[in-house]
């Protein structure tokens, strides 16, 4: 059985893009949401860097479903999945499939602000599991937790380390949103890219390739398709950084000459000046001390931590404490 709830519509998304860049482009310095990466071109080019060798994190999670799936299942007594961020639904299956193994699946609850997209992967999932409740839901999880659908033990997974694309000031409200919505028994799934060899993260984000590269500059014809822009992306450079205090990478767009921006849908102008640069994503690397304490501020309690071979990333449980 498959079904839709849209909390999300087209012109929800495109005044919530007018706001991000009206804010993004006018701030000191300028930024944008990584969210605005993802229209179908900006999918297809993060599907290609999932593939890249330079990117590890897709495939150490992905090492660790396999080995510890059916731990998550018996740990969790979880029916129900729910899944922040659904994607194409690839990793997903080896959960889906242990949760089915172990306690049964009763209900899959995919959740993107994508709704064609989200619909096509639901469908899919629901065809190979015709006896579960497959219950999409197009939403913005920062912003509609509160109207998750209940139902069944669920565990909620937030997967590829979602979570480290806020800052801390954002993360530790967001996880009490998300202790918010648990009942008793259930639990919540977190992927965490973990600090490492700062040469090893910078290439996962500057591939040599340039895959990633295309992907940054995406937004940039997001915005130009969407509100009438003509930002040229050839102007800006990629760069990725490695914050030694704050432990996360930046992405950002370097201006490589000075130059004004129209946005006319906005009617805004912004200059750019020559060297100039736009954060456009955070993605925070963690420790296991420091995501415990974030999560116990958030009156959630970390019970579970398992990691690939080489200790690049970990899937953690927690439940209300």
């Amino acid at each position: 059985m498959l079904r839709t709830d849209r909390h999300l519509t087209d012109d929800d998304l495109a005044k919530a893009l007018r706001r991000d860049v009206a804010e993004g482009l006018t701030a000191n310095p300028k930024e944008l949401p990584p969210k605005w990466f993802y229209d179908e071109r900006g999918s297809v080019l993060f599907e290609e860097i999932t593939r890249l060798p330079e990117y590890y994190p897709t495939r150490a999670e992905r090492a660790i479903l396999r080995a510890r799936a059916t731990d998550i299942a018996r740990a969790t007594g979880a029916d129900t999945l729910v899944e922040l961020g659904a994607g194409s639904g690839e990793k997903t299956r080896l959960l889906l499939d242990a949760l089915s193994a172990e306690n049964g699946l009763a209900g899959f609850v995919p959740v993107d602000v994508s709704g064609d997209f989200l619909e096509d992967a639901a469908a899919r999932i629901a065809a190979d599991h015709p006896g579960t409740d497959v219950h999409a839901v197009v939403a913005d999880f920062e912003r509609h937790l509160d109207l998750l659908p209940a139902g069944g033990r669920r565990v909620v997974a937030m997967l590829g380390s979602t979570i480290g694309n806020q800052p801390p000031e954002r993360r530790v409200p967001f996880l009490a949103g998300l202790r918010g919505v648990l009942g008793g028994g259930e639990s919540l799934l977190l992927g965490a890219d973990l600090v490492k060899d700062p040469a090893r993260l910078v290439a996962a984000y500057d591939d040599a390739r340039g895959v990633t590269a295309e992907f940054n500059r995406n937004v940039l014809r997001v915005i130009d398709r969407e509100l009438e822009a003509d930002f040229d992306p050839a102007l800006f450079e990629h760069v990725t950084l490695w914050d030694p205090e704050r432990e996360w990478i930046e992405m950002r767009l370097r201006s490589r000459a000075a130059h004004r921006v129209r946005v006319k849908a906005l009617d805004l102008e912004v200059d750019f000046a020559e060297g100039e640069e736009m954060r456009t994503e955070i993605s925070a690397k963690f420790r296991e001390e420091g995501l415990r304490t974030e999560l116990g501020r958030a009156g959630l309690a970390l019970t579970h931590w398992w990691t690939d071979p080489d200790g690049d990333f970990a899937l953690l449980l927690a439940e209300p404490a």
